[in-house]
């Protein structure tokens, strides 16, 4: 995958992360940090590798996981 689909492909996450998390106002400060470290770990993820599903959830949970205070 060459860099500049990695970057649309980026930005396109990025985006719809971005309007899926306006839906977080009833949750708990923990909660949205939980969201926000599984989108942002989702992404790096994808990136890192090149878009494999397993990257991806890998990413995720860990990013998850540390949002939510690695407990």
């Amino acid at each position: 995958m060459n860099t500049s689909k990695i970057q649309r492909l980026t930005l396109l996450i990025a985006i719809v992360t971005s309007i899926g998390l306006t839906g977080c106002a009833g949750m708990s400060h923990r909660q949205q940090n939980a969201a926000t470290g599984a989108a942002v770990g989702g992404i790096a993820g994808a990136v890192l590798t090149g878009g494999s599903a397993l990257g991806t959830l890998g990413g995720a949970a860990i990013g998850g996981y540390i949002g939510n205070g690695g407990r």
